[in-house]
């Protein structure tokens, strides 16, 4: 009995070694999961964080519900407004008014382009004439003035804005640029504005030749008025080709319509006149050099 005592001691002894063996394999296993898997705390950390996720995303996920059943609403109710008569053949009436608007701004574009350049070729028109108009009054001033105390004059366009200018006249003297505003006589008023009307009128009728001045030498001294006389004359001899030029000069001075009232430019005047019942009459008179 003892023997067999002692097998069955050995046989449960190594029943229990067996179960030790596994259950140390299983607390192996188990730790070795735990290693994989990480802290406890650190896990339900993530799984806190995790759930404030999802309920975050629910609740976004309610308010994006709430907003497609709201925008489903006004798509109903938009395609119940587009049954509506007024809203008849829409489709093409909105194609038709986007191409029109469409051309429209291809047109405004287009007038964009065209008034930059017609601005562009303002500017430059302006320029040039007003160059010209200059280069014209320097050398009428210069050929009619008689006295020392204008070198010439000139026409200054101060820019006002983009398309619009304020003129000034000023006079040159000993190189220095001065206002002829205030600063010029009667006379030499008079003279300025002829030349300017003269200059003016060379620059710009071309093809429409007729000037006309009324009593030009009022306020000119005698030797001034001998000058202008001799400025339209020769103005009358660079005209001469042209045949639509006309010039009518209307003055009380005699002197001075003599002067330029010679046969080489014409062959008769008319001389005005009041009797004494203060009728007009009219009469030819022909021209003598003498």
């Amino acid at each position: 009995r003892t023997l067999r005592r002692r097998m069955q001691d050995a046989l449960e002894l190594a029943g229990i070694e067996a179960q030790r063996a596994q259950q140390q394999a299983a607390i192996s296993e188990l730790e070795r999961a735990q290693r994989e898997v990480g802290d406890p705390g650190v896990i339900a950390a993530q799984l806190a964080a995790a759930l404030d996720t999802q309920a975050s995303l629910q609740r976004k996920l309610a308010m994006l519900q709430g907003s497609v059943e709201a925008q489903e609403g006004i798509r109903a109710r938009a395609a119940s407004d587009l049954r509506a008569p007024q809203y008849h053949d829409i489709a093409p009436r909105y194609n038709r008014a986007y191409a029109e608007v469409m051309y429209l701004e291809m047109a405004l574009s287009d007038l964009d382009k065209y008034h930059k350049a017609l601005e562009k070729a303002l500017l430059s028109f302006h320029t040039t004439k007003m160059g010209d108009i200059n280069k014209i009054i320097k050398e009428l001033w210069q050929k009619t003035y008689r006295g020392q105390d204008i070198d010439y004059i000139q026409i200054v366009a101060d820019a006002d804005g983009k398309s619009s200018y304020n003129y000034r006249v000023v006079m040159y003297a000993g190189g220095a640029e001065l206002e002829m505003r205030g600063r010029c006589s009667a006379g030499q008023k008079v003279l300025a504005c002829l030349i300017i009307r003269l200059a003016l009128a060379e620059t710009f009728c071309l093809n429409c030749g007729i000037l006309a001045l009324d009593e030009p030498t009022t306020n000119l001294d005698a030797d001034n008025s001998a000058a202008l006389a001799e400025a339209l004359r020769a103005i009358m001899v660079a005209r001469a080709e042209q045949e639509n030029f006309q010039l009518i000069v209307i003055t009380h001075d005699e002197q001075f319509a003599h002067l330029i009232g010679t046969r080489d430019h014409a062959d008769y005047l008319w001389r005005i006149t009041k009797d004494e019942a203060q009728h007009t009459h009219l009469a030819q008179e022909e021209i003598t050099d003498t």
